[in-house]
């Protein structure tokens, strides 16, 4: 499976702050707002990952991310040059996907819950059309979040729905068509799991006091990207303290060092499916 991250947008919603820094380089809390839905693909077991973003936003991403060595992952970017709906990512992804299944994740949502990394890989095999995951919000109806796991001919319904030059193409028609054909599934997110956008100031708000909350209670790091790239084995242990010495002047840097040690990969494996 491929992953795709969304980080392209206008972010007219959290303008003026958006207007010269993009929304997904923002902090929650104590890490760039991009490392949440990154980790949430790792957990999947994804390990060959594409941002797309604006031309003039990409170098940011770059900066931040390289190329994913460094956390056992190939991480590569595309330009979005004017935001034209969600979907669009699946044509300008069409080639790093080339035939494998899909996992499309925005870039302003959060995922958090046991048993996460357990229910997402179960999901992202054999896939026959496309999974949607869904989340109650106030004990109203399920809202149908950010992360969606394709087939690939979701590339090619993409294609054949593609709007005029200036129109947008969202994923809610990609799912529709998949619903008329009988393919799609919706799973739903249970009362242990925690889905966040973060596309308001006070959606941001709210989603750094709930990861601040976690971290200080529960003593884990919410999106942590090293650690994930080390529960899920992509990197060894002595490749994550070499990450966290990187940062040693910082607490978030200590953590990733310390979890390097054998009794906190331990305990890490015993947790494993936080997000």
């Amino acid at each position: 499976m491929k992953g795709i991250v969304l980080a392209g947008g206008r972010a007219t919603r959290l303008h003026p702050v958006t207007l010269t820094v993009p929304k997904q380089l923002l902090p929650i809390y104590d890490k760039p707002m991009i490392y949440y839905p990154l980790s949430t693909l790792m957990l999947a077991g994804v390990r060959d990952v594409l941002v797309i973003s604006s031309p003039a936003d990409l170098p940011g991403f770059q900066r931040l991310l390289g190329d994913g060595s460094a956390l056992g992952m190939s991480i590569s970017y595309a330009a979005q040059p004017e935001p034209r709906g969600a979907a669009d990512a699946l044509l300008i992804g069409a080639r790093h996907v080339a035939g494998e299944q899909i996992a499309l994740v925005l870039g302003d949502n959060v995922f958090h819950g046991a048993g996460l990394s357990g229910l997402l890989r179960r999901h992202a095999s054999d896939i026959d059309g496309c999974v949607l995951f869904g989340h109650r919000k106030q004990r109203s109806d399920l809202a149908v979040t950010g992360l969606c796991f394709f087939a690939n001919d979701a590339v090619e319904i993409a294609r054949q729905l593609r709007p005029p030059v200036r129109g947008e193409l969202e994923i809610s028609d990609v799912n529709r068509v998949f619903a008329e054909q009988g393919r799609a599934r919706l799973v739903e997110l249970g009362a242990g799991h925690v889905w966040l956008d973060a596309g308001t100031h006070e959606e941001l708000v709210e989603a750094g006091e709930f990861v601040r909350t976690l971290e200080r209670r529960q003593g884990v790091r919410v999106g942590c990207i090293e650690e994930v790239a080390l529960r899920m084995g992509f990197i060894d242990r002595d490749e994550c303290r070499r990450l966290g010495e990187a940062l040693s002047r910082t607490g978030y840097g200590e953590y990733v060092r310390s979890i390097a040690e054998p009794d906190r990969v331990l305990q890490a494996a015993g947790a494993r499916g936080h997000a």
